[in-house]
């Protein structure tokens, strides 16, 4: 059946875009930023590297407020243009997707994590122009949660080339740690990347998309069979659960008994004494 060719009802509510506020807001104030730095790098040279630039030296000397001048910061108008055109080609879906509210926290909170990863993994010596933490979230929360999107004809202009999603993210993953791993300069801003990619795949996770993580199926897996042990007569949970475990005892002895199956004859007690 098709839908766009069925005529809406009296009572069908027509559906209307938000501004993107957000987005353009975010967009907008790297831009204006940027042109500051320039006129800063200009008129003051070494400026913005010393005091706005994030550093484990300024921190030292209690500059404090580099972890918000450096999230906006950026290393030429090229990675300027970088940043933005994936943040706004990939941002208005997440951000349609999630919401302004949440979009503006996976950015902030991809800023900040890629902060802390560049304090974590690179020299003392190194200062931080931090931009990509945020589009870097946004990248791979939009791979998780369109993973297997077509980005071709978005990105690459229908060249004939398949780009997914999640292979989009792949490799800049793997770009941005080789470029931890070989380029450890005094000014950066690729170290930013991972620490963003790491919170906006927890982001996107937090927020109910992607595949579920190990952790996350280990704990849905112990949350089944609790509620299948719940569901289980005193009878059915002795026959099915402590039977095999009796006779393993009598086999090789107690000691041979798993955590798991010493976890079970604690469960039997609290199943017969009306506890589980």
């Amino acid at each position: 059946m098709r839908l766009s060719g069925r005529k809406p009802s009296p009572t069908t509510r027509r559906w209307i875009q938000r501004p993107r506020v957000v987005l353009l807001g975010l967009i907008g104030v790297n831009i204006a930023v940027f042109i500051a730095q320039l006129f800063l790098d200009a008129y003051q040279p070494g400026f913005v590297r010393q005091y706005l630039a994030l550093s484990d030296r300024g921190l030292h000397d209690a500059y404090g407020w580099q972890f918000i001048t450096a999230a906006f910061l950026h290393d030429g108008p090229w990675h300027l243009l970088g940043n933005m055109f994936l943040l706004y080609l990939l941002g208005r879906d997440v951000e349609s997707i999630i919401g302004q509210r949440q979009f503006l926290f996976l950015y902030l909170t991809g800023t900040l994590a890629g902060e802390l990863g560049h304090l974590f993994l690179m020299p003392e010596s190194s200062a931080l122009l931090a931009a990509s933490g945020g589009p870097a979230a946004v990248v791979v929360a939009y791979a998780a949660i369109l993973p297997e999107l077509e980005l071709t004809s978005i990105i690459l202009f229908k060249l004939p080339v398949r780009l997914k999603a999640k292979h989009l993210a792949y490799g800049a993953f793997a770009l941005a740690t080789l470029a931890v791993i070989f380029d450890r300069t005094a000014t950066v801003a690729h170290s930013s990347f991972l620490g963003g990619s790491i919170a906006g795949w927890f982001y996107a996770h937090l927020l109910g998309f992607g595949r579920p993580s190990i952790l996350q199926r280990a704990l849905s897996q112990r949350r089944a069979e609790a509620e299948r042990y719940r569901a289980m007569t005193p009878e059915q949970f002795i026959a099915e659960e402590i039977d095999p475990v009796l006779d393993k005892i009598s086999r090789e002895g107690i000691g041979s008994l798993t955590r798991a199956e010493r976890r079970l004859l604690a469960k039997a007690r609290e199943k017969m004494t009306g506890q589980g």
